[in-house]
């Protein structure tokens, strides 16, 4: 299973304005720090913010902070929110129709039971245990220890 570039931008912008703690940040910081585009990185603040992941202030000296503590925010709820198409086979997409050995082949049902357990360890980790190690990473985000 692959995850989306979407994604994979939304858990760092996670990280990287759960590493500033209450100091606000802006896109364009998180956008510098990753090397990645501006306009990417505005869709991913927005879903985040409207997922209720970040808090975000408008204005001149705004920015945005964690919605909840880093603790509160399990990966596998963010991974589900962030992913808008979960099917990894087609036989998964009931809108695409069916394989010809649909109903006799086991493949979906195996895989199906894959997601599951790709989601379930997913779960057990929150936004805290990928800032674990907390100097490392600010260190190669030039932030600031706080």
């Amino acid at each position: 299973m692959r995850l989306t570039t979407y994604t994979d931008y939304s858990l760092r912008v996670l990280i990287f304005v759960g590493l500033k703690g209450d100091e606000l940040t802006t896109i364009t910081e998180i956008s510098e720090r990753y090397d990645i585009s501006r306009n990417h990185l505005m869709k991913v603040v927005n879903q985040l913010s409207q997922d209720g992941y970040l808090k975000t202030i408008r204005g001149k000296k705004g920015g945005m902070l964690l919605a909840r503590s880093a603790a509160e925010i399990n990966l596998g709820d963010v991974v589900r929110d962030m992913e808008d198409n979960l099917d990894i086979v087609e036989c998964f997409d009931k809108k695409k129709g069916c394989c010809q050995i649909d109903g006799y082949c086991r493949l979906q049902g195996i895989l199906g039971e894959a997601v599951i357990a790709f989601f379930d360890v997913l779960s057990r980790y929150t936004l805290e245990d990928l800032m674990s190690n907390r100097q490392g990473l600010q260190k190669a985000l030039s932030i600031s220890f706080i």
